[in-house]
Parts: C-alpha cells; sequence; structure tokens
C-alpha cells in the first residue's frame, strides 16, 4: 500500500516574462516509507528541473488512499467520498449493529471539474460498495511521484 507524502519545493523560479525572478513554493506528492525517504525522492525529482538553489519547506503525511492517473489531465483533484460500513461492536452487547460512513481521499488526475468527476465514476463502476460523493476540490499539486520499481531503479543508477 503506498504511503503519500505531499512535499513542497522552495526555489527562485524565472518567470514568463524572461527578465525577473520570483521566489516560489511548488507541491509534490511522494510515495516513500519514511519522511527522509520522502524528502529524498522530492530532491531526486526535481534537482534536474531547477537551477540554482532550492529547499524543501514540508514535508507531511497525507491520508490519500488511492490515485486515478488520466495522461490527459493537467491538474490533480481530492476526491472525498464516503463508503457506508456496518459496525458490528453494538451487536456484542445485544444492540443493533449500527451503520457509518468511512471518509476515503482519493487523487485523481483530469483537466477539470467535471473531467475529475468522469475519471473518478469510471474508475469505481467496478466496486460493489455503496459510497456518496462528499467532495471534489482542485489541489495545488504539480506533480506525483509513485515508489519506484527494482527495474527503474536499476535502469536509473545506470
Amino acid at each position: 500500500m503506498a504511503n503519500w507524502f505531499e512535499c513542497k519545493v522552495r526555489y527562485d523560479k524565472l518567470q514568463e516574462n524572461g527578465t525577473s525572478v520570483k521566489k516560489v513554493t511548488e507541491t509534490f506528492l511522494v510515495d516513500a516509507l519514511s519522511f527522509t525517504e520522502a524528502e529524498q525522492r522530492i530532491i531526486e525529482e526535481r534537482q534536474p528541473y531547477i537551477s540554482g538553489d532550492f529547499s524543501v519547506s514540508a514535508v507531511k503525511r497525507t491520508k490519500i488512499q488511492e490515485i486515478f492517473y488520466d495522461d490527459t489531465g493537467d491538474k490533480w483533484y481530492l476526491v472525498k467520498w464516503l463508503i457506508t460500513t456496518i459496525d458490528e461492536k453494538p451487536a456484542a452487547v445485544g444492540k443493533p449493529p449500527v451503520e457509518k460512513k468511512v471518509a476515503v481521499l482519493t487523487l485523481v488526475q483530469a483537466s477539470d471539474f467535471q473531467g475529475a468527476l468522469d475519471e473518478f465514476m469510471e474508475c469505481m463502476k467496478n466496486t460493489m460498495a455503496d459510497f456518496d460523493i462528499a467532495q471534489i476540490n482542485e489541489t495545488q499539486i504539480l506533480d506525483v511521484y509513485p515508489v519506484k520499481n527494482a527495474s527503474q531503479k536499476e535502469a536509473a543508477n545506470q
């Protein structure tokens, strides 16, 4: 299971006019085992794209459980959806089971809000669980870096 960390990278960015430099902070998502690994991975991933000094200004664990990719999308949307579960604990003391709604966070890549909704529904069409969408919000995340598998790591080291 993926362990997602939100990483913020701060650096001086040349503006589109080509004459001025502005300090910016950009947000990325990294799959890592620890805060230390997340920081190392974001430095590794972003260093080729940044000239000059930069710093990782924040690393925080997220509760994102799944990511739905769509290569045609250029934005990331956070979908909070609620799944209905049955709590059997009250039945142990002679009371009827209780229905509970559990929140799940999923990140969806899409071009716009409607695309995010469509992609989410397409990916969820085979699920047998009852669910409701509580929220869909556009995020500041610019890119997502899943964990590299062994063959990708070997190719990167050569």
